[in-house]
């Protein structure tokens, strides 16, 4: 297949281009597209790349067969109505929609067209949750009632991040969309949707100032609250508590710790080389996985279901009903922050 990825940011450079290769026998990155046309240029080069375009419309042209979608996030969901509506097929970095009834009406055109929708992050392909699940089913754990899970970053600046702070810290994102998804894509992958959440979050800086990298000096307003304390019911009857923050100051691995009556097990989720540790009667093993990377999220498997899904006419594991989900109940939670109350997830 041919492939248009849309944005060369961060993530892209990081964790997306430099691994295409792997999975070739599926399909090559024959476009990049951004609006800063000799970033564009430089990472077509890069990555050897034959066409650039600084219009994302571009996508929508024949000779794109599917989309990676690498924007950032405020414009996901313009972007992936648009390729729904014309019946491309799309995998849209997280989230797929600003809210439910944007994702609603992507999965629409989405189901009108045909087209085949995949959405991050790509955390229920990743070999840790895959073995998880196994875990699960085999029963050893006895019967599950109870979850933890943290996903938290160190107090910004960044130390070695050379990209643009801002966008984590815009009221359109910060740490519930950009840290909270993952373990909430685990929790309701493995034991079940949510059905009510309460929250409580606060915000622990005004701004900060950048002091490294091309945007030294530059001073990041902190628009959203970056400090959240979480609790979930689910419709399997388990309870999760979830931590998500960008103001930890020795901050702990993404992870979950999924607790039974017989054992417990902890998930690694961000640690693509991670093992899991099983405990059953105060005893611990460790649970090697087979992996491509030793260091970072590798997302490419999330791609690669996607490829694969429209090669084989399924839906893809990293579903945008799954997304949709999410989405209902990230609104939730901030709805229970504002209010105080315990509320309803509903899409």
């Amino acid at each position: 297949m041919r492939l248009a990825v849309i944005g060369v940011g961060d993530v892209a450079y990081r964790d997306y281009l430099p691994q295409f290769s792997r999975i070739a026998h599926l399909g090559t990155v024959s476009l990049v597209i951004a609006r800063n046309l000799a970033r564009t240029r430089a990472a077509a080069q890069f990555f050897q790349v034959p066409q650039v375009d600084v219009d994302w419309r571009r996508a929508l042209q024949p000779d794109v067969d599917a989309v990676i979608n690498l924007t950032p996030a405020p414009v996901h969901g313009e972007i992936n109505l648009a390729l729904a509506k014309a019946g491309r097929h799309f995998y849209s970095e997280k989230p797929f929609a600003r809210d439910v009834t944007e994702g609603k009406a992507i999965i629409a055109a989405a189901a009108r067209t045909g087209c085949v929708i995949a959405a991050a992050p790509s955390v229920m392909v990743y070999p840790q949750v895959i073995r998880a699940a196994e875990v699960l089913r085999s029963g050893e754990l006895g019967r599950i009632h109870s979850a933890r899970a943290t996903a938290t970053t160190s107090p910004p600046p960044w130390g070695g991040y050379m990209g643009d702070h801002a966008p984590f810290f815009s009221a359109e994102v910060g740490p519930l969309s950009d840290m909270g998804v993952y373990p909430l894509h685990v929790l309701t992958g493995l034991l079940g949707n949510v059905v009510t959440v309460s929250a409580l979050s606060s915000r622990t800086r005004p701004s900060f100032t950048v002091n490294e990298g091309p945007f030294a000096g530059t001073t990041v307003p902190v628009d959203v609250d970056d400090n959240w304390q979480i609790a979930l019911a689910l419709d399997s009857g388990i309870l999760a508590s979830l931590q998500v923050a960008y103001c930890i100051s020795q901050p702990g691995a993404c992870q979950i710790e999924i607790s039974g009556e017989v054992g417990s097990m902890v998930v690694p989720i961000l640690d693509p080389a991670a093992p899991l540790h099983v405990t059953i009667g105060g005893t611990t093993r460790d649970e090697p996985v087979h992996h491509h990377r030793n260091d970072g999220p590798d997302h490419l498997l999330g791609v690669q279901d996607f490829l694969e899904a429209i090669r084989d006419g399924r839906e893809p594991v990293i579903n945008a009903a799954h997304a949709l989900h999410v989405v209902a109940v990230r609104q939730a939670i901030e709805k229970a922050a504002r209010s105080g109350n315990r509320i309803p997830v509903s899409h």
